[in-house]
């Protein structure tokens, strides 16, 4: 019976963490820091640090034969590098370097959390039978990957489908990518929250003010709180539309703690997508909820990192790989 396990890594810029995982995709460990996101790139390598002894404390721990990561990015998996907008003491940072040595040298698989998610979407979840899809990740930033051809495509970087950093609105805000009007900038749940604060949404009485507060009230009909969440939709409706018509996709699929609102933020996506979606080839594009849930990020680590340690001759980054 084969018992070989991937240790994966799922980080972003509110939590770090970390599992074994089998092959047939299960968490059989976990560990889980907050990343110190505001704090130097020795802080933050130190919650990694922490959440890899946590599984090396584990009695399956002997059995981890590669490890696999899903960063926000942008990540470099040639270089083995990240630099993670959301995370600005990263920049550059040697992160695979640093894990392999934390690890005893095991293998190390890097891709941005987008390709993770999509990873684990294609192998598990809702893109499963397509062979041409794009996933998003939409929660504290925005991250994408594709499929193509049946294949999970990060690209030569690891970063391809990062649909966070198209530009939607020429003239928008800057983003702390350093262009204007992206994705990322309109729709994630940090960005949701502040324009709808910045236009009178108030909190209620236990003072939430995270997108999902926004969520709430929207559903409540709070007027402001569903023109936030109209603004989002139509700015994930465009890069959709964008990445579908270039790639030619059937099916988007959206995860993250965004897309845990439900129809406030899917009703207004279908609808705006009518606007941008125009050729016949996308006309037809289904748009529906990830149902990996928080562990597709993990999942999706493992399942780069499994296939990519299982090609002859393979090395760190992922070219183009078939998930498990």
């Amino acid at each position: 019976m084969h018992t070989d396990l991937v240790a994966a890594l799922d980080i972003g810029g509110t939590k770090i963490a970390g599992a074994l995982v089998d092959g047939a995709g299960s968490l059989l460990v976990r560990a889980q820091r907050p990343t110190p996101a505001r704090e130097g790139a020795e802080a933050v390598m130190g919650a990694v640090s922490e959440v890899l002894k946590e599984l090396q404390a584990s009695a399956l721990w002997h059995r981890a034969r590669a490890v696999g990561i899903g960063s926000a990015g942008p990540v470099d998996a040639s270089a083995g590098t990240v630099s993670p907008v959301n995370v600005p003491g990263w920049r550059g940072f040697p992160l695979v370097d640093r894990v392999a040595a934390e690890t005893g040298g095991l293998p190390v698989t890097l891709v941005g959390d987008g390709v993770a998610m999509t990873a684990a979407e294609h192998w598990l979840g809702a893109a499963r039978g397509y062979d041409n899809a794009l996933c998003l990740v939409v929660s504290t930033g925005v991250g994408g990957g594709l499929v193509l051809g049946g294949k999970l495509h990060p690209g030569p970087s690891g970063n391809a489908g990062h649909i966070g950093h198209i530009s939607v609105d020429l003239d928008g805000d800057p983003c702390p990518c350093g262009a204007r009007g992206c994705v990322e900038r309109i729709a994630s749940g940090p960005n949701i929250a502040r324009r709808a604060l910045e236009n009178g949404w108030r909190p209620g009485p236990d003072g939430d003010t995270t997108a999902a507060a926004v969520a709430d009230a929207a559903r409540a009909g709070d007027p402001v709180a569903v023109a936030s969440f109209e603004r989002a939709a139509q700015a994930l409706a465009a890069g959709i539309a964008a990445t579908a018509t270039l790639a030619d996709i059937d099916i988007a699929v959206i995860g993250g703690g965004v897309a845990g609102a439900g129809e406030v933020l899917f009703a207004p996506l279908r609808r705006s997508l009518r606007d941008y979606a125009t050729l016949s080839f996308v006309q037809d594009l289904t748009v529906t909820s990830a149902v990996m849930g928080n562990d597709a990020g993990l999942v999706g680590a493992a399942a780069a990192a499994s296939v990519a340690t299982a090609r002859p001759g393979a090395s760190n980054g992922v070219r183009a790989v078939a998930t498990p």
